[in-house]
């Protein structure tokens, strides 16, 4: 598995494989290459080909997409109407990638998808499109990161380094106007739209620099973090409790979510004595980063912009550590990891392999990311909105499958 480096924030962008182009083996395409699919009739539709760009080429290129921002940006701030907070530069922002099933409860749809095919699905649609639907499991979340955004707005009118999400989905264009009815119906802030008509959204993930994707796709999650995005398939809790409305709150698991699998492969391989062994003789050798950490490093940067502001007490981020370690045996050298990469964490709580599920429900966060099923499955019956991150040597074991999640759409 590749290592989750960070992605780079500046520079041009990899562009999106043209529909009927397949992305899944070059999901990272260089930034000095173009692609283009062959128009002669005796060549498949779906060959794509890499063209270089002469260091002239990207040089223009570059330019050019700066001044199709700053046309856009002007164009933007001079409608009429400015009551909508102007979306934030793509390479600026942190950008969350939701599908609309998980942002929105499909599941009468999808069934409508699955027994009934697409062509009555998408008149359904249409007959519907003036009522709204009900919120789905990354809902909430989502209403939290516009709250974060708002206060940053408070605090820096004037900055764009603030969350940008992207409703990413491959239903068709003609599913579009529910969507936006319903995104209006709950004042949602979400600007871009990425309807991909059935075909895979993955190859876009990277065109939109996302940094992190949600979806109740699993399969999709999977394909996206094989492309090395931060990525987790979201399932909705079995009972409601209420959700903090002025502060995100955000509870992650460490092995193979914040850090790599290396230790949990030793758990799975060798035991838990041999675990507490290797991990007190390597209690200062950094972990590795898992595909989480780069959200985690986001995050961390944001709450530093309210501490810069005097507004530590009242952060409306707050990140929490949920780990099945024990603290004594095996707790110094994940602190230790957290330090090394200059991070914090607000709260860090060490179970020595106790239920996660009592522990989250006094958190209450909005998100809780695991890499294995049996803590998702303990949370959700609890009522906490669980995210599995199909990472490390736990998938041998568990597969993130939803119990309704048999035909994709």
């Amino acid at each position: 598995m590749k290592n989750f480096m960070k992605r780079k924030r500046k520079g041009s962008c990899s562009s999106p494989a043209p529909p009927g182009c397949s992305s899944r083996h070059q999901p990272r395409a260089p930034a000095a290459t173009m692609s283009s699919c062959s128009s002669d009739k005796s060549q498949s539709s779906s060959a794509c080909d890499n063209i270089p760009l002469t260091p002239a080429q990207q040089q223009a290129a570059a330019v050019g997409a700066e001044q199709d921002w700053a046309a856009a940006k002007a164009f933007y701030d001079n409608l009429v109407s400015t009551k909508r907070p102007r979306p934030p530069k793509p390479q600026n922002a942190i950008t969350v990638a939701v599908s609309s099933r998980a942002l929105f409860d499909m599941v009468k749809d999808r069934k409508i998808y699955e027994e009934e095919g697409v062509e009555t699905y998408v008149k359904y649609q249409e007959e519907n499109e003036n009522v709204p639907l009900k919120p789905g499991p990354a809902f909430y979340f989502v209403k939290a990161l516009e709250q974060v955004n708002a206060r940053l707005r408070e605090l820096y009118p004037n900055d764009e380094e603030l969350f940008d999400i992207v409703l990413m989905t491959n239903n068709h264009a003609q599913v579009g106007v529910r969507l936006i009815n319903s995104i209006n119906h709950y004042s949602l802030s979400i600007e871009r739209f990425c309807m991909t008509g059935g075909e895979s959204p993955i190859g876009y993930l990277t065109a939109y620099l996302t940094n992190l994707y949600l979806s109740a796709d699993s399969e999709k999650v999977q394909e996206a973090i094989e492309a090395g995005i931060a990525s987790a398939t979201m399932f909705t809790a079995n009972k409601d409790i209420p959700y903090c409305d002025k502060q995100l709150r955000v509870a992650f698991d460490g092995d193979a979510v914040l850090f790599s699998d290396e230790s949990e492969q030793i758990v799975k391989e060798h035991g838990l004595d041999r675990f507490f062994e290797h991990e007190q003789m390597n209690e200062n050798k950094p972990l590795a980063q898992g595909p989480l950490k780069g959200f985690l490093e986001d995050l961390g940067k944001l709450q530093k912009k309210f501490y810069a502001k005097d507004e530590r007490l009242d952060c409306p981020i707050r990140t929490y550590l949920v780990t099945a370690r024990s603290a004594a045996s095996s707790g110094a050298r994940v602190l230790k990891t957290l330090r090394s990469w200059g991070l914090e964490i607000d709260e860090a709580l060490f179970l020595a392999g106790a239920p996660k599920g009592p522990i989250l429900v006094k958190i209450r966060p909005h998100i809780f990311f695991d890499d294995q099923m049996f803590h998702i499955e303990g949370a959700q019956q609890l009522g906490t909105i669980a995210a599995h991150v199909p990472y490390g040597i736990g998938q041998k074991y568990y597969k993130s499958k939803p119990k309704d999640d048999t035909v994709k759409k």
